[in-house]
């Protein structure tokens, strides 16, 4: 069907829509069809979708529904190369030129020869590209990573071998399908080691992110799954609201299980295989019930990834007896570079490289640190006519540039201790990583929801505070009310509090005090003065997809917030300096 809309060689179909067979369907079509497979955000304004599709020339454009398909419509006169639009969630409301229904597209292919299709798929080389991941440009304009049919058929099998995942005539690994396919770790799990190893897919509903996916995990009970860090933090923010609310005796019995539950696994860890008898009891009355309340209970292999996670979360769920395995990687290594393995994983480490990957940290300092950098079958090509950022992400040793900071422990495990870019250098010189103090505060205040550190040449470090609130299930917009775990913590302390407005109206004493007595605590184990948090404020919205400052996987976008906030931002340096 693809080729007979005239889809030529190295154009791209951009597919806009949540996951679903027909976006597995699109984007093989357009790879043995000889275009470029793309997706674009479903998030993604008109005007970001058209830089993608004339970015990559495209011939045809997938889209989901309505709502996707007015953001085209909008942009389409702008679109030289394009030559067909595809609907395939919803009927299509009108009728236009050009405009194909998904059983309409379907039909087209049966004009076409086999002969025609063989010579095109014969025609391809592994190491052309086939699939362009526009990296989500927290600076400038997104950059089209270009992946190879190498790229994404060594990864899919080296990592999936890495990751013991079993063969379908073994045993099927079950996979549910609901991170944005335009991102690497969703379409490498989803599509490419799913297809290599005979997995069986699963799809989300389109909300799963808004709180329908623990139904579906119920439903489905996956073998291995994938969660990017908010996932996971919502699933403790909803298991601990639960626990809340629970009897005396309920409660104390979890309070042991999990004691337990975490000093066993710590060992486990650390090369004990002892299986204590308490645990077996624990076991037995907690930790089977949680994992089947979640859905994991044939999960074994829980994996986190796309963005930093908190210890305090990793502790939560190794607590219940639920490894949660880090692993690290970048759209310009086809997704997985090193990955933690349930025999081989350390609290906060991205455990050790893929098998036939290798590492380079680069101009290390006393500890160690570095710049990680990777080689292997697994980078790609280059940035899609970009040849200047290409070659400032790729040396001229061949090894790419990951812009994050780390170190190996002794064993060689991974551990990512920032990034280059969001270090904070003070106007002192000092170099402040700002995530593990963010940790920290979060960790010390339950009800802070998000944390952001800045201070960047400045005399002294400020915070940006947001407060755990409920979330418009429909839109994703945070709304004012606190959320139940956020207003019982402000009884505990003796604020009535009930909403984000009326802890900021009044300065609510009790919150504003156990905010403070917190950061003072977190500054008491500062490694200096300058590493210090001397002021902070509280917002009046959370972070979100929806506010811009969070992006598609959830990660914090800071050149966002900062220009967002400026004015609070500049408010911290506009008054007299607090008392060192």
């Amino acid at each position: 069907s693809c080729l007979q809309l005239g889809l030529e060689r190295f154009h791209g179909v951009c597919i806009l829509g949540f996951n679903s067979a027909e976006w597995f369907i699109a984007d093989i079509a357009a790879i043995l069809a000889g275009g470029f497979a793309v997706g674009i955000y479903t998030t993604n304004s008109p005007e970001a979708c058209h830089y993608v599709a004339d970015n990559c020339s495209a011939n045809v454009l997938v889209v989901e529904n309505q709502k996707q398909l007015q953001k085209i419509l909008e942009i389409q006169h702008k679109l030289p190369h394009l030559k067909a639009i595809v609907q395939y969630g919803e009927e299509l409301k009108e009728k236009r030129p050009n405009l194909y229904s998904w059983s309409q597209f379907m039909e087209l292919g049966k004009e076409v020869p086999d002969v025609q299709l063989r010579e095109v798929i014969a025609a391809q080389k592994p190491n052309q590209c086939c699939t362009l991941i526009y990296t989500s440009g927290t600076t400038g304009q997104p950059k089209g990573v270009m992946l190879s049919h190498d790229n994404l058929t060594w990864t899919a099998a080296a990592a999936g071998r890495f990751l013991m995942l079993t063969e379908a005539t073994e045993r099927q690994e079950v996979v549910i399908s609901y991170l944005p396919l335009s991102h690497i770790a969703a379409q490498m799990s989803d599509i490419w080691a799913a297809m290599t190893f005979g997995a069986q897919i699963f799809f989300a509903q389109p909300d799963a992110l808004k709180g329908s996916l623990v139904d579906t995990l119920r439903e489905v009970r996956p073998t291995a799954f994938l969660g990017v860090p908010r996932v996971w933090e919502k699933m403790e923010e909803k298991m601990k609201s639960i626990g809340a609310k629970s009897s005396t005796l309920r409660r104390k019995v979890a309070t042991w299980a999990k004691g337990v539950g975490l000093q066993t696994n710590l060992k486990w860890m650390n090369g004990s295989s002892e299986v204590p008898l308490e645990f077996r009891l624990a076991r037995h009355l907690v930790y089977r019930k949680v994992r089947k309340a979640l859905g994991l209970e044939r999960c074994t292999k829980c994996y986190t990834g796309a963005a930093p996670i908190t210890r305090e979360t990793l502790e939560f769920f190794l607590s219940l007896n639920i490894p949660l395995l880090e692993l690290y990687g970048m759209s310009e290594s086809s997704g997985p570079h090193s990955i933690s393995l349930p025999h081989a994983f350390k609290l906060s480490s991205c455990g050790k490289e893929v098998t036939g990957c290798r590492t380079l940290i680069d101009k290390p300092d006393r500890d160690g640190t570095g710049e990680i950098c990777f080689s292997g079958r697994h980078i790609f090509m280059g940035y899609l006519n970009m040849e200047e950022k290409t070659r400032e992400a790729i040396d001229g040793d061949g090894w790419l540039h990951s812009g994050d900071l780390g170190r190996h422990d002794k064993d060689g495990f991974l551990f990512i201790t920032g990034r280059i870019k969001e270090l904070i250098i003070t106007a002192g010189g000092e170099n402040v990583p700002p995530v593990p103090i963010e940790d920290a505060v979060k960790d010390a205040v339950p009800i802070i929801s998000n944390a952001m550190l800045v201070g960047d040449r400045a005399k002294f470090l400020a915070m940006l505070l947001t407060l755990k609130c409920n979330v418009d299930t429909e839109t994703g917009e945070p709304g004012d009310e606190l959320t139940p775990e956020a207003i019982e913590y402000c009884q505990k302390l003796g604020s009535k509090a009930t909403k984000v407005s009326e802890v900021l109206s009044s300065r609510d004493k009790a919150i504003y005090g156990a905010i403070q007595k917190g950061i003072t605590a977190v500054n008491e184990k500062a490694v200096s003065n300058a590493q210090k948090v001397q002021k902070w404020v509280l917002l009046e919205k959370d972070f979100s997809l929806f506010g811009g400052e969070l992006g598609p996987t959830m990660k914090l976008r800071r050149p966002v917030v900062a220009q967002k906030y400026k004015d609070q931002i500049a408010q911290f340096y506009s008054e007299p300096e607090p008392p060192a």
